[in-house]
């Protein structure tokens, strides 16, 4: 991703355009799921990914640690408190615990103002390993 960024930019505050099409999915510690990281702060933790579900494949219980906000492109994602259908949005506050899973499979967007705290100790996409 860093090489992509400074690829683009000549200068720190111009516009990063990405070429969404051809970056390509990464694998995901998490069966059936892959990412595509199109932006990330390390030092804030904020950032915005891509990610793809197989059908069927699921997110471990999690804590929200700020703001989530996911935008479904196509399929849906579940969980006990609800139902993400293709071209609908949640959000979720900081503190919200859920397992999330995608019965038909899944495409969306994802915005993250912090990592996320897996509750069984598993590191994924933005969260830093502390041990």
């Amino acid at each position: 991703m860093e090489k992509f960024k400074s690829e683009m930019r000549s200068d720190p505050l111009d516009a990063c355009y990405l070429d969404i099409a051809s970056l390509g999915w990464e694998p995901s510690s998490f069966e059936g799921i892959q990412t595509k990281v199109l932006y990330m702060d390390p030092q804030s933790g904020m950032s915005t990914i891509m990610f793809k579900m197989a059908p069927g494949a699921v997110v471990p219980a999690h804590e929200h640690t700020a703001l989530e906000q996911t935008y479904m492109i196509e399929g849906s994602l579940v969980d006990e408190q609800g139902v993400v259908t293709a071209g609908n949005y949640v959000w979720r506050p900081a503190g919200n615990t859920h397992k999330a899973w995608a019965p038909d499979g899944a495409l969306f967007l994802s915005f993250f103002m912090k990592p996320n705290r897996f509750l069984d100790g598993a590191k994924f996409f933005t969260e830093k390993d502390s041990k």
